[in-house]
């Protein structure tokens, strides 16, 4: 096990209740969030991503909120660096790294030993025009057939991460999903899962949508492609904000961008859930009990956290 310190890892699907309960374990433990969603990485991405307000923060610190313009593609790798930067911070200080997010690459990829695949120009360009000429469809079903497993993971409007699968499987001659180290920990990290009620939950997202309307998202859209969100490769292709897009350009009425909205919201609980849920590690916690707090500080404070716990 590494000697650099323990992180608390608060993981799990979209609207479960994450950022809540880590603001309950940072006022507990003396902690700090680094956040673990990519699309909360972009400035301006407010209400979209339901990024907690400075007043919902309750004073803790957030690092990695707000660092990228909505024009900047996203990189797991410069993630990375930034993470364990911001991690290794908050252990020098004596205090709790919380990390905090649904984005099961970029956890894996602070928590654990994770060395990224190389590039090929060439390739990249040649993938990347093919994505600009066709869409993502066409990609998107040569990586089911190449790579079922990671075509399952990625989203078929993702091109920008469909580019990059099948440019691995070019230059390694096996599966992108093969190309993703086995799990060796990086830091001492405890994994913490909250889910919910597949009901309960598909309602829930629901209701987050159409606060995020009433929030201000069309405008925030609005606001955003002014400032280049339709020339951001991965902003661009966020839920909520890609389905505002079209309705700025008149492609879709408002009713069925919400609709859309809460549909594609669902598909992705259902990949984070998957994808979190092939790792072991992960203790998990129905995010609807009312000792969700006491229960997760429980396992915080176990000596050891290399085996999940489902319930």
């Amino acid at each position: 096990m590494s000697g650099r310190g323990r992180v608390v890892a608060v993981v799990g699907p979209t609207a479960t209740g994450k950022s809540g309960l880590s603001i309950a374990l940072a006022e507990a433990l003396g902690g700090e969030v680094v956040n673990a969603d990519s699309m909360q990485l972009y400035r301006g991405m407010d209400v979209g991503t339901a990024k907690l307000t400075p007043a919902e923060r309750a004073g803790v610190p957030h690092h990695l909120l707000d660092i990228w313009a909505v024009t900047e593609p996203a990189s797991v790798a410069a993630y990375q660096a930034l993470a364990r930067a911001a991690v290794d911070d908050i252990l020098a200080r004596g205090r709790v790294p919380l990390l905090v997010g649904g984005s099961g690459l970029y956890v894996r990829a602070v928590v654990d030993e994770f060395e990224f695949p190389g590039t090929d120009p060439l390739v990249r360009a040649r993938l990347e025009a093919e994505l600009a000429e066709s869409g993502p469809a066409p990609l998107h079903a040569r990586l089911r057939v190449a790579d079922p497993a990671a075509a399952e993971s990625i989203l078929a409007s993702n091109g920008r991460r469909i580019v990059r699968a099948l440019e691995v499987i070019e230059l390694t001659g096996a599966p992108f999903t093969a190309s993703l180290p086995r799990p060796t920990p990086y830091y001492d990290a405890v994994q913490l899962g909250v889910d919910r009620e597949t009901a309960a939950l598909d309602e829930r997202i629901a209701v987050r949508v159409d606060r995020m309307w009433a929030d201000g998202l069309v405008a925030e859209t609005g606001a955003l492609a002014e400032r280049g969100l339709r020339d951001g490769r991965t902003a661009s292709r966020a839920l909520g904000y890609q389905q505002v897009l079209r309705l700025l350009d008149g492609e879709i009425t408002e009713p069925a961008a919400r609709a859309d909205t809460i549909q594609a919201t669902r598909r992705f609980v259902r990949r984070q859930r998957s994808w979190f849920r092939r790792d072991p590690r992960v203790h998990w916690l129905d995010g609807a009990r009312d000792d969700l707090v006491e229960a997760t500080l429980a396992l915080v404070a176990e000596p050891s956290a290399e085996v999940g716990r489902r319930e």
